[in-house]
């Protein structure tokens, strides 16, 4: 991997744009969770396409598409980071957290389960844990049946997975998610054979905008809150949500959702656990923040005033 950029500061995030050993330019991240120390907790976020056909309506990932990365290119960001941070494949960070999230949607990546299967082997991290996003895009059955497999002979009870689910409503997720995708009967189902006890509960996420439609009573009627917790993020600055004059219904400052009052006690209600995900607000001026992608950044006549405000650092 030769490392093109670098973005950010050693005790947030660093965004990497670099150069696989096919020639493919990528963009992956290394990140902490202040105050959590080093120690306790490393992240690294990889890219599993070149860009995403996917095109979610706040996501600067989306927008082109150019293949998929094999599994030697997204270990490479892996070994890229690790072997700067730790002087070789050996973590000792109590968690050691691989999120396939950066750039294009994994399910679409056959090569994605393969890295999956490689990690055991080649890092010695006893805190390894994987974390794989998803829209659960259609016709992808196989994928995710043989990521049950995987799950259960490699990460039982160290598996995170996440459904991006973003609005209860039909009609307003079909424009948020322009794809063909699993509905949430076909999300629940699976999440009934995925999930075994002892396994870490499903993640159902939502980049909360302000015209979002989150209905706790339809998401309780398809998903057991013994078996899914329910996340909202904020929506980042991006170039594709100011296009799409898409504004974040959570106040990161005062941690609260002011445009859906009400909607965590409700959820808390009907027993499920609730995750109010709010990061460092300092990764938005890195541009390491979900759904930032730098490269946008670069090619944009337009400047975000509240994000991508670090200068790179050429190698």
């Amino acid at each position: 991997m030769q490392i093109l950029e670098k973005y950010g500061r050693d005790d947030i995030a660093w965004v990497f744009l670099g150069k696989t050993s096919k020639g493919n330019i990528v963009e992956f991240v290394e990140s902490v969770q202040p105050p959590i120390p080093r120690e306790e907790k490393e992240v690294i976020i990889i890219s599993t396409l070149i860009g995403c056909p996917v095109g979610c309506s706040m996501c600067d990932a989306g927008g082109f598409y150019k293949g998929k990365l094999s599994a030697g290119e997204m270990l490479e960001q892996i070994d890229c980071v690790v072997t700067k941070r730790f002087g070789g494949l050996k973590i000792p960070s109590r968690k050691f957290k691989i999120q396939f999230a950066r750039m294009g949607e994994p399910a679409l990546n056959d090569e994605v389960l393969e890295v999956l299967k490689k990690l055991p082997h080649r890092y010695e991290a006893p805190g390894l844990l994987p974390s794989l996003s998803t829209v659960a895009p259609a016709g992808r059955e196989v994928f995710f049946e043989e990521l049950i497999n995987i799950k259960n002979e490699y990460f039982a009870g160290r598996f995170q997975l996440q459904f991006s689910i973003h609005s209860t409503d039909y009609h307003q997720r079909e424009t948020i998610i322009p794809v063909k995708k699993w509905g949430f009967k076909d999300i629940a189902a699976y999440g009934e054979k995925f999930h075994r006890d002892g396994d870490r509960k499903i993640t159902l996420n939502f980049a909360l905008g302000k015209e979002n439609i989150v209905e706790a009573d339809k998401l309780h009627a398809f998903f057991d809150p013994d078996k899914f917790l329910i996340k909202i993020t904020p929506i980042n600055p991006t170039y594709r949500a100011i296009g799409n004059k898409i504004e974040s219904a959570v106040d990161p400052k005062e941690k609260a959702l002011p445009y859906h009052s009400g909607l965590i006690e409700k959820l808390e209600e009907l027993g499920y656990q609730v995750i109010l995900s709010i990061g460092e607000l300092e990764e938005n001026k890195i541009g390491s923040n979900c759904g930032q992608f730098v490269q946008r950044h670069l090619n944009s006549p337009l400047k975000i005033a509240e994000a991508y405000k670090y200068k790179s650092i050429r190698k």
